[in-house]
């Protein structure tokens, strides 16, 4: 494990500061992505999309992510990282009134956009800043990440007790109202970043440029790169496929909820995984469960298989993230991790930039929703045994 970073004095309550940074990728993430799978047969329906269309503007939120994790270490290290961070969630707060606003579809996905710019700004600014403080505790470094990395879920959790019962509550073509609904909601989840000092490391950037070399973690990049593909199929179909299965709004509370609820377990679930100081295998042995959930629906529409989905899938889903973060930890300098984080995040965002769209347009030319979800866990499969071959790096890489 990495030593404390020079000049670093241990913070004083590291769980709380992790816990309120967490709240970055919850509004970005939790809320600002993946709330747009719960309120998505709606706008299909009232605004006569295709799977194709919609597909599009997950595509679109992802390209800004792409985008944003581009920018991200730029911006950290002219900025810094608590400046980086505040202004990326704002981003997402403001992309959530946008669509509420709107049913135009250029609009809509000018709101998707400016959501995945700030998502990845945040996420990287915010993830670095998390890596800073968690290594001031060595000792329970991995597990004050897993805190972070339950952000999403409790975004998921939340939206999840409130879309589908506003939807029920009234009526078909009430999706505007879920927007409202949503944007309060993170309005509340950001006063706490804007009112918490994170301490040097966050108010001071870090404008040493630092190299980052591809070629010794290729492999590592093309299996988040397919993680990224693969799982936001599931995460933006599986509303859909539960509700063309007979589930009405406390199915699909239930399905969304069971999903966040499960990143709560992850620090306990991962602990020892991710303490392994080798290489990839973290992250192949958690993508490889991440498969298995995404592939469960296909074996079968009952209840009891789906909510099963939703707990496999959820529990691993969060870790993934987490394992490519303990990866950046354990193999790159304290200076190196914005860039290093930022570069994994490019990875992923052209990955799930591309998987909405070509998911989308299958669904449209097969008839089917599980065509989609067959590719997405395809994808994860594919990414585990990528990320298997990545080797420990050598010091200097």
């Amino acid at each position: 494990m990495l030593p404390v970073p020079e000049n670093r004095q241990p913070y004083a309550h590291p769980a709380r500061l992790i816990l309120i940074l967490s709240l970055t990728p919850t509004v970005g993430l939790g809320i600002g992505r993946f709330a747009y799978a719960l309120v998505l047969p709606d706008m299909r329906d009232a605004l006569g999309w295709s799977y194709s269309a919609a597909g599009f503007l997950n595509t679109v939120n992802a390209a800004g992510y792409l985008g944003g994790a581009l920018i991200a270490a730029q911006i950290v290290r002219r900025y810094g990282l608590a400046a980086a961070l505040r202004w990326g969630t704002l981003a997402c707060v403001l992309s959530l009134a946008l669509c509420a606003l709107s049913g135009n579809f250029v609009i809509l996905s000018l709101a998707r956009l400016l959501a995945g710019v700030g998502a990845a700004v945040g996420f990287v600014s915010s993830g670095a800043l998390a890596a800073t403080i968690a290594q001031s505790r060595p000792e329970r470094a991995n597990f004050l990440l897993s805190l972070f990395y339950a952000g999403p879920g409790l975004g998921i959790a939340l939206s999840g007790l409130i879309a589908p019962f506003v939807l029920q509550a009234a009526g078909s073509g009430s999706w505007w109202i879920v927007w409202w609904a949503m944007t309060a909601l993170s309005v509340a989840m950001t006063l706490p970043l804007l009112l918490t000092r994170f301490g040097a490391g966050g108010d001071i950037p870090d404008s040493m440029p630092v190299k980052f070399a591809v070629k010794p973690v290729l492999i590592y990049l093309l299996g988040y790169f397919l993680f990224g593909a693969g799982y936001i199929a599931y995460m933006t179909f599986m509303i859909a496929y539960v509700r063309d299965a007979g589930g009405g709004a406390p199915a699909q509370s239930a399905f969304w909820c069971l999903i966040g609820v499960s990143a709560f377990v992850t620090p306990w679930v991962w602990r020892r995984v991710l303490a392994r100081d080798n290489g990839g295998s973290s992250t192949a042995i958690i993508l490889a469960v991440n498969a298995l959930g995404a592939a469960l629906p296909l074996l079968g529409h009952s209840a009891v298989m789906i909510a099963l989905s939703a707990l496999v899938f959820g529990v691993a889903f969060f870790a993934v993230v987490g394992s490519t973060t303990a990866f950046v930890r354990f193999n790159y300098p304290h200076a190196a991790w914005p860039t290093a984080i930022a570069a994994l995040t490019i990875a992923f965002g052209i990955g799930q930039t591309l998987g909405p769209v070509v998911t989308g347009a299958l669904t449209d030319a097969l008839g089917g929703l599980s065509y989609a979800l067959n590719a997405g866990a395809t994808m994860l499969a594919l990414a585990a045994v990528a990320a298997a071959f990545q080797k420990k790096l050598a010091s200097g890489e």
